[in-house]
């Protein structure tokens, strides 16, 4: 009897331990802080000399002391789920030390920091929390031009802006944090909502959905604030959803506000003085072999793949959507026309399509664009028309017709509206493949011009130094790994998000 009762108890904490977000985001965080920790200490060790880097191996040791915290911290909330079932209140004041892990841009540690700091987690307490974070890492981005011999001329009034506006989000956080236990939502939030939006001007489009979440909850619409809550609500419980979106809104927030605190002729223009400059404080990833701030280049690249990975997405989910709706929508006649013409065009590989494309028509942006939206257009088209069959015989769409809706009102204001979601998931994974193919193209030299800043065209020249100057070609691939990987990411929280077949 007693071993039963031992193994029903052993059953229940392993449940327990399961079911906790805070003790499975701990596990987490220390094992890529732990990943980070090694590699600065790797880095910090001149193999060919034996010889140590005071300035790296300072970073390590700071890394390896809040990864050793953290690794406690987990611990001691596995202690205390395994005592009462929850974490002790004591436990989560450790969340105020690991902030302090926000001087390293240890995000891993920062974003567990939010996590473990307050018990009850509303979305509106996550977006606010990486909205926060996200605006101090664009400071901190931009603060390193500081160190350059020349700041644009917008710098002094573009940080002051930015460091105003990380005040105004702790600020809300704080209020955002006090409003968790309430039901309903002040109406005096709406100012807040406002100012968030024109706060979102600067690409943090967390202040935007905080704003849009502010908004949803105002109205008391119980029907839209519970689907607002359920979809949300699984994408904040997913670590590496959160962290890949919080990587593309910094990397969107940076390529706006780069317009304003990076100058972009240390990115495009020769600098012989300067030539393969290994990372200093003046040029945190190098120089090229042109004396081009590789930093700076990077940045800047974040910008050019961002607006061709979106564009080249964007633009053949329109067109397919559209041809995928009236597919399906009429009858077998226009269905065969227009699925055995995209049938030819699929036909073709879709980066064979875009090299001939390219080829005939000069490399520039707008011919990429064009080139990687092409091949795309059928299997968004084949996505909606899937949809469109499927909902076309739901029953308010026989109450339209019956009604006398016309075939365009039908289309596109109740069946396209309900096939959306599928759409959106394949949208948000397939930015990734864009942004990778626009990065080959360019490594190619079949894709945007060679003088511009893009992360293929650093990529490629960094691929001539990768046994002198590795950094040239470890900085931009690593943004291209991250960048894809966090698409893909968000990608699957949305589907796990969207689809009614998982709840």
């Amino acid at each position: 009897m007693e071993t039963n009762n031992t193994d029903v108890a052993g059953f229940q904490i392993k449940h327990a331990l399961k079911l906790s977000s805070e003790y499975t985001q701990a596990n987490f965080t220390w094992i890529m802080s732990l990943i980070l920790t090694i590699i600065f200490l790797l880095n910090s060790i001149d193999f060919s000399n034996g010889t140590l880097k005071p300035l790296v191996f300072a970073v390590f040791a700071v890394y390896a002391l809040f990864t050793l915290i953290q690794i406690a911290v987990t611990l001691k909330i596995k202690a205390d789920l395994r005592r009462t079932g929850e974490i002790h209140s004591s436990t989560r004041k450790w969340g105020y030390v690991l902030f302090l892990a926000i001087v390293t841009g240890n995000v891993f540690i920062v974003a567990f920091a939010f996590q473990l700091i307050k018990k009850v987690k509303t979305t509106e307490y996550v977006f606010a929390a990486y909205m926060l974070l996200t605006q101090i890492f664009i400071i901190a981005v931009s603060a390193l031009n500081i160190f350059k011999p020349y700041v644009t001329d917008t710098f002094p009034m573009a940080m002051l802006v930015l460091i105003g506006i990380a005040v105004f989000d702790l600020v809300v956080l704080i209020l955002v944090a006090r409003q968790s236990h309430s039901e309903q939502t002040p109406s005096w939030m709406k100012y807040i909502a406002i100012l968030l939006l024109i706060s979102s001007l600067t690409g943090n489009l967390f202040a935007l959905t905080l704003a849009i979440n502010i908004f949803v909850k105002l109205k008391n619409d119980v029907s839209n604030i519970e689907k607002w809550n359920s979809m949300w609500g699984k994408i904040t419980r997913n670590n590496t959803a959160m962290l890949g979106f919080f990587f593309i809104v910094f990397i969107f927030s940076i390529s706006i506000c780069s317009q304003f605190t990076f100058d972009y002729e240390m990115a495009v223009e020769n600098n012989y003085e300067a030539i393969l400059q290994t990372p200093s404080w003046a040029y945190p990833l190098g120089t090229d072999n042109f004396g081009r701030d590789l930093f700076s280049r990077i940045v800047f690249g974040a910008r050019i793949s961002l607006i061709v990975g979106l564009a080249s997405t964007l633009i053949p989910a329109i067109i397919g959507g559209v041809l995928g709706a009236v597919s399906g929508y009429y009858g077998p006649r226009t269905d065969n026309i227009i699925m055995r013409l995209l049938d030819i065009l699929y036909a073709v590989p879709g980066i064979l399509l875009a090299i001939a494309i390219i080829a005939a028509f000069g490399a520039n942006t707008v011919n990429l664009i064009i080139a990687l939206s092409v091949g795309s257009i059928p299997t968004y088209a084949r996505t909606m028309r899937a949809n469109v069959l499927m909902v076309a015989n739901f029953e308010y769409v026989d109450s339209a017709r019956a009604l006398g809706a016309s075939d365009y009102s039908i289309i596109f204001k109740h069946i396209v509206p309900n096939s959306l979601a599928p759409m959106i998931v394949k949208a948000t994974l397939t930015i990734g493949g864009a942004v990778i193919a626009t990065s080959s193209l360019s490594f190619l030299g079949l894709g945007v011009e060679p003088h511009i800043p893009e992360w293929g065209n650093i990529l490629k020249l960094g691929s001539t130094y990768l046994e002198t100057n590795s950094y040239l070609a470890i900085y931009p691939g690593l943004a291209i790994i991250l960048l894809v990987l966090s698409f893909n990411f968000l990608g699957d929280a949305l589907r796990d998000a969207l689809d009614p077949k998982l709840d």
